[in-house]
């Protein structure tokens, strides 16, 4: 907001500040040639202007402010050091970051739509099937070890999930764990 932290939604105090700023300019320049209707129009014209400037402002505040969020949401989610999913209730991949393209192997661009089950090896495709029912049909968060990857690429991978409701819709968070299963096999 502004110095003055009006809330410019509220049209009467809008036109208040906006008769007090025209009152100032006023002031500099009175014209007594013109006729009271005329006056009176053009005092109309003038606080509607300064309304509409008021407002400007405001909107361009607030997109300044939502392309800030914009930056740093796309920061947080896009290059995420782990991988997030967002799955269609068919299991299709509707939404993934940068670290989840990099898991199962594949361009970020060409896996939207895609079936997260394609990706999943064949001994944990039961394990996955029950994870992926389980958080469709509750509201509650579930996890699983499953092996995600593509043409015998495959990494061990944690994967936490949930529905978001109405929408049908499952979030997943996946972290590659192989690194720590080389570790406790030396």
């Amino acid at each position: 907001m502004i110095s003055d932290d009006i809330d410019y939604t509220d049209e009467q105090l809008l036109r208040k500040k906006a008769e007090e700023k025209l009152k100032l300019k006023q002031a500099n320049a009175e014209n007594p040639d013109m006729d009271t209707d005329t006056k009176k129009l053009l005092h109309e014209l003038q606080v509607h202007q300064i309304e509409l400037e008021m407002q400007n402002e405001e909107l361009r505040q607030a997109y300044e402010t939502s392309e800030v969020a914009l930056k740093k949401y796309t920061l947080l989610y896009d290059f995420a050091p782990m991988g997030y999913f967002t799955l269609e209730a068919d299991g299709s991949i509707s939404e993934l970051n940068f670290t989840a393209a990099d898991i199962l192997g594949e361009k970020r661009f060409s896996l939207f739509n895609s079936s997260f089950k394609l990706f999943v090896a064949d001994e944990s495709k039961l394990v996955f099937s029950n994870f992926f029912r389980i958080i469709s049909n509750s509201n509650f968060k579930e996890s699983c070890r499953i092996k995600l990857g593509y043409n015998n690429t495959f990494r061990s991978v944690y994967i936490e999930g949930i529905s978001t409701g109405e929408e049908g819709q499952c979030l997943l968070s996946v972290v590659d764990i192989s690194g720590f299963r080389n570790q406790e096999e030396q």
